[in-house]
């Protein structure tokens, strides 16, 4: 028995004829589904060889991975799992798509949506590793989807790292430290009509948010706590 099963599982009565692939977006679309399409053409249903798919788009940086789903006898439905731009690296002239783990999305379509991150010259490897730009990536990366949205740039400041939002204050989160919960405390303080007009949301410490910077009748220099 175990030897039939060797046997039909690569026979040409379980040969991959259909593969449908979606989740491939931006310019590299088109290459990804040709590239997994070819691969999954000299496979089986019953001996889908993940291995060779991942292969397949590993010179893709904008795929973090496959999934895949038999489709009776002879059907193969392949789900790409994007690896989406977060930010936009600038410096030197040039502007690179970072998704959130630090890879570099070269040639990828920037979304007119991310923050940028200033850095001296894009890294020439395949990843950005180490530095303020990476700190700040971190600290974009962490923010909820929602509020990153609104996030115009993230970098070291005098007080450490902060974020510039469109048309709204700046986030100053000091360290990396806690990113997740300095967002959250942001996002608890920006949403009290006793923020509106401030010029900068301290979460430091998320735990004693506070507005600073708000427009008279608050006496000039003093920060109010919000929450």
């Amino acid at each position: 028995m175990a030897g039939a099963f060797l046997w039909l599982r690569d026979s040409s009565l379980v040969r991959v004829e259909r593969v449908t692939v979606s989740g491939a977006g931006g310019p590299e679309a088109p290459r990804v589904r040709e590239a997994l399409t070819q691969a999954a053409r000299d496979m089986t249903t019953l001996h889908v060889r993940m291995g060779a798919l991942r292969d397949a788009v590993r010179s893709f940086p904008t795929v973090k991975d496959v999934r895949v789903d038999r489709d009776l006898l002879h059907g193969l439905k392949i789900t790409v799992v994007g690896r989406p731009a977060v930010a936009a690296l600038t410096g030197a002239g040039a502007r690179v798509a970072v998704a959130a783990d630090g890879t570099l999305l070269r040639g990828a379509q920037i979304p007119d949506d991310v923050p940028s991150l200033k850095v001296d010259t894009p890294p020439g490897g395949p990843r950005l590793d180490g530095g303020r730009a990476a700190l700040a990536l971190a600290m974009v990366a962490a923010a909820p989807p929602a509020m990153r949205a609104h996030v115009e740039r993230a970098y070291m400041g005098h007080e450490g790292l902060e974020a510039s939002l469109r048309d709204g204050p700046d986030v100053i989160a000091g360290d990396a430290k806690r990113l997740r919960a300095k967002w959250i405390a942001a996002a608890r303080v920006l949403g009290d009509p006793g923020a509106k007009g401030a010029r900068y949301v301290d979460v430091r410490v998320p735990e004693r948010a506070v507005a600073g910077g708000l427009p008279q009748p608050q006496e000039e220099g003093q920060p109010s706590t919000i929450g």
